[in-house]
């Protein structure tokens, strides 16, 4: 019996997707739930699996076409049995496998694109032989010895290496959710009146906090570690309760202001920035909060976040210092009218009492909508952060 296989029914804020990578072909046998194909769409790659056992029979939408919610991209005969392969003949067998897009991750194949490796000499190691990322990358890092070459002939330049003076470029299509990531920043450099105002953090407490409880914190909650996050967003959170406009966003002329607290943690991933919500965090412990970042950090990383997961949103954090900013000027999260930039901490000479001391030092960026929120009331939110951070006893005091 043959069934359709068809794209996801999309949320109503994604219109459509781009069929990324099929991992099974026709006439190949595939087990229920294995998955069959990636659509990418503005935010999430959403994957495809076997409604059953059986052999997928026929592909309707190929890579890189646009698929609608709900259209029929492919067939599979329920229950049948792939055809039997012809036994290759043993110079073949010799050679190594084509590295075809249903043995390759869509993470590996995007890898080896960039760096130009052939993947026909990457040994997978993955199921099946499938290659993973790993795989690219050991390859890179310990590429074969070249074949020994008469003493008298000069050795052989690398294959990836360009002809003396030759002016190599290479052109590749930008992702669909890279596209929408470019046309939001745009929009919003357009559509909003964003100013950034500046402050600095002494995080000797927070540090001495997190040193002093570091161990027992992990001990007390089933291994979650004791970060800066946490306490960052427990701080933004009371300072949100204080200036509401900080929390609200614009809808046309009308002002809607949210009666709760749901704080985007922006997360770097290999497709791009996306920005996972942590619901309700007015209600969330520094544990819970701790807990919940390092889960969608994970499925970011595998590609596992889903649409809900990053819609909504009140408020937004980004932590550029992971990277070494020092500084930088974040931008607005639309709807949202304001995101909070954290960044490197680094030992400098501040004056204290009178006296030249060496602290670590974070600089804090608020970005903000001017068009909603006034130079004064975003300068007291950032200052009630400071505050907040510096005597973190504060955060539990709510004062």
């Amino acid at each position: 019996m043959a069934i359709e296989i068809k794209a996801p029914t999309f949320p109503e804020s994604v219109q459509e997707g781009s069929l990324a990578t099929w991992h099974k072909q026709p006439g190949e046998q595939v087990s229920r739930d294995e998955l069959l194909v990636d659509i990418e769409t503005d935010k999430v790659v959403l994957e495809v699996v076997a409604p059953a056992d059986g052999v997928l029979s026929e592909v309707l939408a190929a890579e890189g076409d646009t698929v609608q919610s709900g259209q029929l991209i492919a067939k599979l005969e329920e229950g049948a049995a792939a055809a039997p392969q012809p036994a290759a003949a043993p110079a073949q067998a010799a050679a190594p496998a084509a590295a075809g897009d249903a043995q390759v991750n869509p993470a590996a194949k995007k890898l080896a694109e960039e760096r130009g490796i052939d993947l026909a000499t990457v040994s997978g190691s993955g199921k099946g032989g499938r290659i993973t990322k790993e795989d690219v990358l050991n390859h890179q890092a310990a590429p074969a010895a070249p074949a020994p070459a008469p003493a008298a002939a000069p050795a052989a330049l690398p294959a990836d290496l360009s002809a003396a003076g030759e002016r190599v470029e290479k052109r590749v299509p930008m992702t669909r959710m890279r596209k929408r990531i470019a046309e939001r920043l745009l929009e919003v450099t357009q559509n909003t009146a964003s100013l950034t105002t500046f402050n600095e953090v002494d995080m000797s407490a927070l540090m001495d906090l997190r040193k002093q409880f570091k161990e027992q914190f992990e001990k007390t909650h089933n291994g979650t570690r004791l970060g800066f996050m946490g306490l960052f967003v427990k701080a933004a959170v009371e300072a949100l309760k204080r200036y509401p406009s900080v929390n609200a966003s614009i809808d046309g002329n009308d002002i809607v202001y949210h009666g709760y607290q749901d704080v985007g943690v922006a997360v770097s991933s290999e497709r791009g920035l996306v920005v996972p919500v942590l619901r309700n965090a007015e209600n969330m412990s520094v544990a819970d909060i701790e807990g919940g970042v390092y889960e969608y950090a994970m499925k970011a990383r595998e590609g596992k976040l889903s649409i809900e997961e990053m819609s909504g949103g009140t408020f937004t954090i980004t932590n550029g210092g992971v990277f070494g900013s020092l500084l930088s000027t974040p931008i607005i999260n639309p709807p949202q009218t304001a995101i909070l930039g954290m960044h490197k901490i680094q030992d400098r000479p501040i004056a204290v009492d009178g006296q030249v001391v060496i602290r670590p030092m974070m600089y804090l960026a608020l970005s903000y909508d001017h068009r909603l929120i006034d130079g004064k009331e975003a300068v007291q939110f950032l200052v009630a952060i400071k505050e907040m951070i510096e005597n973190p006893a504060k955060i539990l005091l709510e004062i």
